[in-house]
């Protein structure tokens, strides 16, 4: 059986505060660069059969990926197709607030200048499909929305479902891709 593996980055100082961070540009804090450490630890641990590390541009994330790498020898490489959604005027704004939980209704919306649900799962959806045909078994490390996206491509998911979704940082997901 064929695994793909996913992990959200570590810690941020948006995450503490709240705050969306998308394709804002956020580091990690002394948290997340622990978490990622572990990560790679949990990874050695468990003696995954991960051969390649693919992770999103953003720093939270090419940090993350680069730690887990130091620990565990595995390569790594850049995917554009992980970035995690541009969520236009709402980057930066609270996480839980009403008028963003409204908009992640809107699927096909870009939130004034951001990129819509529909053109990020079609970029995710391509990396899966390309993935499937290779030989290799990856971590992918990237962001929440992404982790939301590879969940719908794998299960079936309502609107609510899919919005409510999310994952700890540096957590570690599997899926099958037999």
């Amino acid at each position: 059986m064929r695994y793909l593996y996913f992990a959200r980055h570590g810690q941020t100082v948006w995450n503490v505060e709240n705050k969306i961070c998308g394709a804002t540009d956020i580091a990690l804090t002394a948290l997340g660069y622990q978490q990622a450490r572990e990560l790679g630890e949990k990874i050695l641990v468990e003696k995954l059969p991960i051969g390649e590390i693919l992770y999103s541009p953003l720093v939270r994330a090419a940090e993350t990926a680069r730690i887990v790498s130091e620990v565990t020898g595995i390569p790594r490489r850049e995917e554009i197709r992980l970035k995690e959604q541009n969520f236009g005027r709402f980057e930066g704004t609270p996480r839980d607030g009403r008028e963003f939980a409204l908009a992640k209704a809107h699927f096909a919306d870009s939130y004034g200048g951001g990129e819509s649900m529909l053109r990020m799962a079609q970029r995710v959806y391509s990396l899966v499909d390309d993935l499937k045909r290779d030989d290799k078994t990856c971590l992918l490390v990237a962001h929440n929305g992404i982790s939301r996206v590879l969940r719908s491509y794998f299960f079936d998911m309502t609107n609510e479902e899919y919005a409510a979704y999310g994952i700890r940082n540096c957590e570690i997901l599997r899926f099958s891709l037999d």
